[in-house]
């Protein structure tokens, strides 16, 4: 690797293959037992996966939690909108075992618990969702997400984060205005 590329890479190891923004920067880095990377960085958070790695942004992420030596986290997809709300639906865990994790776990908790802004636990018919405005590395202002448990009667929860998603619009106007 050039000195040029270590410069443009911020900190990334020898051997990373992800792309970093202009502006991202690598805050902890470890490797991954049998290969590849972990980097938290400004943007989100780098895991190996079948063509190198990539990036799951701090606002997709729904859970990491650290423990016997493994990083396990729980990405959140986008797979819908109810007005100016994301609907989420989370993918199975995936377990990262970190042979020398140096501030990894610490920085990932930070990270994605800064995100949050606020969070509010609803029940519907079959079950619940998790309303959470979350902020978005590199964007002003917050989004407001819902995570409809499995089973949950998506369209009545999409309804609630509509009217919810407006109010919240509403609120941010109104503060701008005074």
């Amino acid at each position: 690797m050039s000195w040029w590329d270590k410069v443009l890479r911020q900190g990334a190891p020898e051997g990373f293959s992800g792309k970093l923004d202009a502006q991202e920067n690598v805050l902890a880095t470890a490797e991954v037992t049998g290969g590849g990377h972990v980097l938290a960085t400004s943007h989100g958070l780098w895991l190996p996966d079948e063509d190198g790695a990539r990036r799951i942004g701090w606002h997709l992420i729904s859970k990491a939690t650290w423990g016997n030596g493994s990083l396990v986290v729980i990405e959140a997809v986008e797979d819908g909108h109810a007005g100016a709300a994301v609907l989420l639906s989370d993918l199975p865990a995936r377990r990262y075992k970190l042979a020398k994790p140096g501030k990894v776990p610490q920085v990932v908790q930070e990270r994605v618990t800064g995100s949050i802004k606020t969070r509010h636990r609803q029940e519907f018919p079959g079950g619940g969702a998790w309303f959470v405005q979350r902020k978005v590395a590199g964007r002003d202002g917050f989004v407001l997400q819902v995570r409809p448990d499995p089973g949950t009667d998506r369209d009545s929860v999409a309804a609630v984060a509509e009217k919810v998603a407006a109010a919240v619009e509403q609120a941010r106007e109104k503060r701008a205005a005074n």
